[in-house]
């Protein structure tokens, strides 16, 4: 035994350089639960890793936190990779992480991907299938822990935005061995009761682990046969299962779900009055319109006086009716007078008088057209009838001439 005295400082960098050159705690592969998750300002993360009976403080600095490709959080089950030693200046002795991985995520992440493929191929996801909420459902039910913090928001909430909003919980164990098995039973329970109109079904956020349950395939198809409308609310926004694509409805949280499955009680009755108060508005402005029709009705000759209504109305028809006979007398003669004197034009040209007006003579015997130089005598006396007047002659000789028909024809 030494007699020095050390001081704390001294004691603590003896301890970190005893850590440091062990060479089993410099390449370290611990598995544990994350706890107390924090990400500092700087991109440092600070957490602990637990198991049943201990828990060590780890930290993860910043070049190496970036090289993650989940986020850690609280109830994550994990593999850490790194080196322990003591930090000097507060004595702890902690974890150097410089990766995470989360425990079984690769084969989980198979499993996954390859269930949802098989439902995906058979239709189990198809948008046609999926069914719209009811606008106001009558009561509500939901699958999840009894005990769970996502009960209480769920509660929370409707009762909030609808107070007095029926619910029916079928509870079912969210974790663990047998958790699928309940879930599913409690969507066909709720099925066969018949008294809900819409089902929330889901947890709060966990590990993948955690959440394995709402990834078994007897869940899914579970949400796919159910004839109520599903809502999917399992874990964080950023956490997706199987059950999301099975569910009608996918929530982000369970509180999200509750708001969307049910209505705000006050908006509903807001509304409500709106489309009253259009209505009044509309039956009022129709009644007006009947009113003043029946007003005018009232007001007409067929009600107040019927028999001077009956004779002013036959009196207009008889009014028309004689327009009507005048036009068209006016039309018929206008147009008799326009055949007459198309007529009187066409005699005009073809008569004598208008021979007369070319230069020709009518030659008279007597005051009888002679229309053959037979009948015609030398020494015979003759009137000219000329355009303007007449004149007396006397034949001096009488030629007769062949006509190109054969027949006779007198000059004088």
């Amino acid at each position: 035994m030494t007699d020095a005295v050390l001081s704390v400082s001294q004691l603590n960098e003896y301890v970190r350089k005893q850590l440091a050159g062990d060479p089993m705690l410099s390449a370290l592969r611990v598995r544990g639960e994350i706890s107390g998750f924090k990400r500092h300002v700087s991109g440092h993360l600070y957490f602990s890793i637990k198991d049943e009976q201990a828990r060590v403080s780890c930290v993860m600095f910043r070049q190496h936190a970036l090289s993650l490709s989940f986020e850690p959080r609280d109830g994550l089950r994990c593999v850490v990779f790194g080196s322990a030693s003591l930090y000097a200046a507060s004595g702890s002795f902690q974890i150097y992480c410089e990766a995470i991985e989360q425990e079984g995520t690769g084969a989980l992440h198979l499993r996954f991907e390859a269930l949802k493929a098989k439902l995906l191929a058979e239709g189990l996801f198809d948008p046609a299938r999926k069914r719209p909420l009811p606008l106001l459902p009558r009561r509500v039910g939901i699958v999840t822990s009894r005990s769970g913090a996502a009960l209480r928001d769920m509660l929370r909430v409707i009762h909030r935005r609808h107070p007095g909003m029926g619910i029916l919980l079928c509870a079912a164990q969210v974790q663990g061995e047998g958790a699928a098995g309940e879930i599913a039973r409690s969507l066909d329970r709720l099925n066969a009761h018949g008294g809900v109109d819409v089902i929330l079904c889901g947890r709060g956020g966990g590990s993948i682990l955690d959440l394995w349950a709402f990834n078994e395939e007897i869940v899914a198809r579970a949400i796919a046969r159910s004839k109520i409308p599903v809502v999917s609310c399992v874990g964080h926004e950023t956490d997706f299962t199987i059950a999301d694509f099975a569910a009608d409805v996918r929530a982000a949280t369970p509180s999200m779900a509750a708001e969307l499955a049910v209505p705000e009680k006050a908006a509903l009755e807001g509304e409500l009055k709106k489309l009253g108060q259009r209505m009044l508005r509309a039956q009022r402005a129709r009644l007006a319109l009947v009113r003043a029709k029946l007003s005018r009705l009232a007001a007409s000759q067929a009600l107040t006086n019927p028999r001077r209504a009956m004779i002013e109305g036959r009196r207009a028809a008889l009014k028309l009716c004689e327009a009507r006979i005048k036009a068209a007398l006016r039309a018929r003669t206008a147009a008799a007078r326009a055949r007459i004197d198309q007529l009187s034009r066409a005699l005009g040209a073809l008569g004598p008088l208008a021979v007369l007006e070319r230069g020709y003579a009518l030659v008279l015997d007597e005051g009888a057209p002679v229309t053959s130089a037979a009948r015609l005598t030398v020494g015979q006396h003759i009137t000219l009838k000329l355009r303007d007047g007449r004149a007396k002659a006397a034949v001096d000789a009488v030629e007769l001439e062949e006509s190109h028909g054969g027949e006779e024809e007198a000059v004088v």
